[in-house]
Parts: C-alpha cells; sequence; structure tokens
C-alpha cells in the first residue's frame, strides 16, 4: 500500500489529475509503473512511436525539439510533478519532441491502453481528465 499511496501523491501534484477523487486517483494509480533514467537519457524521442504518459516524480529533464535544418532547440523543461506525452494517451501518432533527463530522473508511466480502459470503466473520470487536457492544449495554441 505504501507504494500505492506514494503514486496517489505523485500524481495528485500533477494538475491534470487534481480535480480527480481519492477513489478515483486511487484507480489511476494502479494503473501505473515506475521507471527509472540516468542523467542524459532520452525518455522519449522526437519522431518515434509514444509509449505513453509521463509525471515525473523526481529529477530533472529537458524538452528538445529538431527543426527541419537539424537545429536543435530546447522548447521547455521539466521537474517533480511535471507531466508530458498526453498526445500519446489520445493517438497512435509520432513524439513531436524529445524529452531527455538533466538528471538522474524518476517516472510514472501510463500506457495509452490502460488510460483507454480507464476511460471506458469510469467517465467521470474521462470528463475530469480531457477537461484539463483541453486546458493544457488552450494555453500551448495561445503561446505559440
Amino acid at each position: 500500500m505504501v507504494e500505492l499511496d506514494k503514486t496517489m501523491s505523485a500524481l495528485g501534484r500533477a494538475s491534470l489529475f487534481q480535480s480527480l477523487s481519492k477513489s478515483q486517483l486511487e484507480r489511476l494509480a494502479q494503473r501505473f509503473v515506475e521507471r527509472e533514467y540516468e542523467a542524459a537519457e532520452a525518455i522519449v524521442s522526437q519522431g518515434k512511436g509514444g509509449e505513453g504518459f509521463f509525471v515525473i516524480v523526481a529529477g530533472e529533464a529537458k524538452v528538445v525539439r529538431e527543426t527541419l535544418d537539424g537545429d536543435k532547440v530546447v522548447v521547455n523543461e521539466f521537474a517533480a510533478g511535471d507531466y508530458f506525452g498526453e498526445l500519446a494517451l489520445l493517438d497512435e501518432g509520432l513524439r513531436t519532441a524529445s524529452v531527455i533527463t538533466t538528471a538522474p530522473t524518476s517516472c510514472l508511466v501510463l500506457t495509452r491502453w490502460d488510460f483507454l480502459g480507464l476511460l471506458k470503466s469510469d467517465a467521470a473520470i474521462a470528463v475530469a481528465i480531457l477537461q484539463e487536457l483541453a486546458k493544457r492544449f488552450r494555453l500551448a495554441l495561445n503561446a505559440m
């Protein structure tokens, strides 16, 4: 139960899940697995298939996007509580950027199939998460 409590605590800090009830958060937490990464390791790579959704529990990472002319640009930085990969939850498209650790990093990972299974079994969770995803996409579009 300690690991589940730890997972719930980490997920509860991510804005995407803050509107979930404790029981909803627990159902969600049961579907996540923890992964460890060394410094300078790619968690995901631009142009590759998506593995799932990630919440950083500890450590740091940078988001690097390679432009058409081959330049690599750091477009964001992540720390504990940040999350990424939400597009991979919704479709099977390729990653739009690489996420590379800048320190040893621990992440919680949710696969697309586990996410879709949860949404099918609990419509209230689906609505809450999809509303938060819509807010995040609007913020991203307004930043352009």
